[in-house]
């Protein structure tokens, strides 16, 4: 059983709390379209380690801000599928999960803890004139005889799930799904930037099913990750190539590891989670491989997407995203 009401809420912020009690979450108060809302971000985890795995990311590229400008304030309800705005930390590839660290929600200090990493990109949004809020997550409210619990105003409403909901354990995995993510994105015009804050709990797991975003089990928690997991990454990909794009389209390999790593089976995924296979490739230590694009499977639009490279098992070994401008020099080939 997935989320309810799934979708992206675009505003302007006016007011903030830092988490705090129980059950803390750092609280924005968005107002879009004369609305009162209430965004609730989880600080703290429920499951051992409390700590959130956090990451900001202060120059955030992706596909998906080319269409964010043009929504309406307000909600709008996202389909949990891929090639549209949804959001899936596995499968999108909005950032390197590596770069994700835990860190505890209040700590003695300035600028030391979740509370503040957040507050320091909320407070700039809500001292701004232009900045916009967007947040993604499950929609409540509203609440018509009900006041909002933070901040007062009438009818209660708001958004939550703020956080990566698949890969779930116990009880919550009932919340488990695929495009279903949820994060926070806020937007800069004046300084042309995007800013992007995601979170996720240590217990998630980050191989889940395709269908139902349940963890794949693998039969001894001890064992260390599958052996092709980074050992092969996306380096760069020519998405618009001189002429016809059909059966010109390159992707290039890279095999950072110290072992010879046969590809058979593999396979490389676009956004709309169409599949290239890999026939008959091995790839020695530090050797380098370009894979071009037939035309019937993966494809590289031209406005911009994501690549994800599979194992035999289906498992992400890597994945990376490119926007609209960077396809623009036809002929040129990106580099990640």
């Amino acid at each position: 059983m997935a989320l309810n009401n799934y979708g992206i809420l675009k505003g302007k912020a006016i007011d903030h709390m830092a988490g705090h009690g129980s059950s803390p979450h750092y609280e924005v108060q968005l107002l879009a379209n004369s609305v009162h809302f209430r965004i609730a971000i989880n600080v703290q985890s429920k499951l051992s380690p409390s700590e959130l795995l956090f990451l900001v990311d202060d120059q955030f590229q992706h596909p998906i801000l080319d269409a964010l400008p043009e929504l309406n304030e307000g909600f709008t309800t996202l389909l949990s599928k891929p090639g549209g705005l949804a959001l899936d930390y596995i499968r999108a590839n909005l950032f390197d999960r590596s770069r994700m660290v835990p860190l505890v929600y209040d700590i003695p200090g300035p600028d030391n803890d979740l509370n503040e990493k957040i507050e320091h990109y909320v407070k700039r949004a809500a001292a701004s004139d232009t900045a916009l809020v967007y947040a993604f997550g499950e929609r409540w409210g509203p609440e018509n005889n009900t006041s909002d619990t933070y901040f007062g105003f009438l009818p209660g409403n708001g958004i939550h799930d703020i956080h990566m909901n698949q890969g779930n354990v116990g009880t919550f995995t009932s919340d488990d799904g695929v495009w279903q993510d949820g994060g926070l994105l806020l937007h800069f015009p004046d300084q042309n930037q995007w800013v992007g804050v995601f979170l996720a709990f240590q217990s998630q797991s980050w191989h889940t099913d395709d269908t139902t975003g349940h963890t794949i089990e693998i039969p001894d928690i001890d064992e260390p990750a599958p052996a092709s997991e980074g050992s092969v990454r996306i380096v760069a990909a020519l998405a618009n190539p001189s002429g016809d794009d059909v059966g010109k389209e390159v992707v290039t390999l890279l095999n950072i590891s110290p072992d010879l790593v046969d590809l058979t089976g593999w396979a490389l995924v676009d956004k709309f989670k169409k599949r290239e296979p890999i026939v008959n490739l091995l790839l020695a230590p530090g050797a380098t491989a370009a894979i071009m694009l037939s035309g019937k499977g993966a494809q590289l639009s031209n406005k911009g997407g994501i690549i994800s490279l599979l194992d035999a098992s289906g498992l992400k070994v890597d994945g990376v995203s490119y926007t609209k401008a960077q396809t623009r020099r036809q002929g040129w080939t990106i580099k990640f």
